[in-house]
């Protein structure tokens, strides 16, 4: 016999946090658990001015980044979007279900205004890279590469 819903809750009230919602084996908490990424506040601090409005925390930037490559998400403005309606990247950046996630074009921005002629991104890559190291997470037994033409 076939059914149908005839219950559709969309609109049911419940009392849940974002952290009961995302998996215990999911990649962004394994990431959380292992890398800490408030090493980045030190690295980018004399990049940023001391007057002004207030920035959005360059480690939210970076991770959003990470969730970009990590997920194979192709622009920044799929990624922005992919986080508007993903718990677990919401879980990942600290965002709650009623943070308004920045727009595509802040990344971009902040890259040609405060990223651009500097190494930041190497030296972040690097730092995760030894982080993940030191944990043994990283082996060279195999070595995979990607021959997409860029």
């Amino acid at each position: 016999m076939m059914t149908k819903n005839q219950n559709v809750e969309r609109d049911q009230i419940e009392m849940i946090t974002i952290d009961e919602l995302i998996p215990q084996d999911h990649l962004v908490r394994k990431l959380e658990a292992t890398i800490d990424f408030s090493f980045i506040y030190p690295l980018v601090e004399p990049l940023y001015s001391t007057f002004g409005r207030p920035s959005i925390d360059p480690v939210v930037l970076f991770k959003m980044t990470f969730v970009q490559y990590l997920f194979g998400i192709r622009s920044m403005h799929q990624t922005i979007k992919e986080i508007e309606t993903n718990v677990a990247y919401r879980w990942f950046l600290g965002f709650g279900f009623h943070t308004e996630v920045p727009h595509f074009s802040t990344f971009g921005k902040n890259y040609v205004r405060r990223f651009q002629d500097s190494d930041i991104f190497e030296l972040i890559f690097y730092r995760i890279l030894k982080e993940i190291a030191d944990k043994g997470l990283l082996s060279a037994d195999h070595v995979f590469i990607d021959s997409t033409h860029v």
